[in-house]
């Protein structure tokens, strides 16, 4: 008795009105389909794919030398089809856009319904811009899919088929930086034409399957936050950077100048996942003579992308390297992050000591002055 009920008021739902053009049920229900998000493949066949704005498709029709041709979805998001209203069809898919033109036709009696054969194949599919927000690197409007002018040119010549790789919810992640470690990637939303869906991503860290979703012009993608860190999402995938650079410094003796420390641009370039201690491993702090060095200090400051506050995280050198057991006594790098290394008390208090003997010392002064200027 409820499944016929709700037959009932999936019947009564799929009867809508779309823009100026009654539809009916059995075509109601497909366009519904099309844009509710509800039957997602793990693999998304190029017909799968919704229509959006800049997007090229082709029309052939036994015996309709007047449909036929090659149409472009206008910025309104119609296409124009000569003889035909305007047809609204982004966020459809192909077979939704194909009975929407064969019930035009066949209403204004160009072809009876048994003689007509519809093909529709996709040219071109174009760039999209996207809205992410939350937690992502570079939350904002994200352009996806674009492709060189020289690719553009090519695809004009093709008689079909376009792959777009880059047209799916993880490019749009990719581009804007990736998310963060707070980020929960179990319900990600995708909010389109006020209907949202939420997906899960966590197949991306785990290797099942997971459903990628073909994203059209204005989408909205919400990344929601985690009350903690996830450490399995800190590392480079399919979406989170793959690497960062971080700010080193070591002018601890007997090094005067960080170029002599050995750091470098290689040096600053880690895999995202990286921690704390490989920085001062990377800005060559760790090791020497042990009664001097090993009380040395490293500094990680960080400053917050929103806020501006920066923090400053210290860590003595072989603490860090022998006890550290979790993210909060070795935090992972972020990007932008920088990491100093200071001297040891032993290594303070002996520069001190020295400058002091040159001080009192009149005979060495007077060597160094009058020996350096004849020099």
């Amino acid at each position: 008795m409820a499944q016929s009920r709700g037959s009932h008021r999936l019947h009564k739902q799929c009867k809508m009105r779309w823009l100026s053009l009654v539809l009916p049920p059995n075509l109601g229900c497909l366009i519904l389909a099309a844009i509710a998000f509800t039957n997602v493949t793990h693999v998304q066949p190029l017909a799968a794919f919704p229509l959006s704005p800049g997007d090229r498709i082709r029309l052939l029709i036994p015996e309709g030398e007047l449909f036929n041709g090659v149409y472009e979805v206008n910025t309104d998001g119609t296409i124009s089809i000569p003889y035909l209203a305007p047809l609204p069809v982004v966020g459809l898919e192909l077979p939704a856009i194909q009975e929407l033109i064969k019930i035009q036709l066949i209403t204004n009696k160009y072809f009876q319904p048994q003689f007509l054969q519809i093909s529709i194949t996709p040219l071109a599919l174009a760039p999209i811009a996207v809205n992410v927000s939350g937690e992502t690197f570079q939350s904002g409007r994200v352009l996806i899919n674009n492709r060189s002018a020289e690719v553009r040119a090519q695809q004009l010549t093709q008689s079909s088929g376009d792959y777009a790789p880059d047209r799916f919810l993880t490019s749009a992640l990719r581009g804007a930086g990736g998310v963060t470690p707070n980020a929960d990637i179990t319900k990600i939303s995708i909010i389109r034409q006020n209907k949202k869906l939420t997906i899960d991503l966590t197949g991306i860290f785990t290797g099942e399957p997971v459903e990628d979703i073909p994203l059209i012009a204005g989408d909205t993608i919400i990344v929601p936050k985690r009350d903690t860190i996830d450490p399995r999402i800190v590392r480079p995938s399919q979406i989170t950077p793959p690497g960062i650079t971080v700010f080193l410094s070591n002018l601890t003796v007997p090094a005067s100048s960080n170029a002599s420390s050995a750091i470098g641009k290689d040096s600053s370039s880690f895999p995202y996942g990286s921690r704390f201690s490989q920085a001062v491993f990377a800005a060559n702090c760790v090791g020497g003579t042990a009664p001097t060095n090993v009380p040395r200090r490293a500094v990680l400051v960080r400053t917050d992308r929103l806020s501006g506050e920066t923090v400053a995280i210290d860590r003595g050198v072989e603490d860090l390297i022998r006890n550290s057991k979790d993210q909060i006594t070795n935090p992972f790098l972020m990007p932008q992050d920088s990491v100093a290394c200071y001297d040891s008390t032993v290594t303070e208090v002996r520069g001190v000591l020295n400058f002091v003997g040159d001080i009192l010392n009149p005979i060495k002064l007077i060597k160094d002055i009058f020996g350096g200027s004849s020099q």
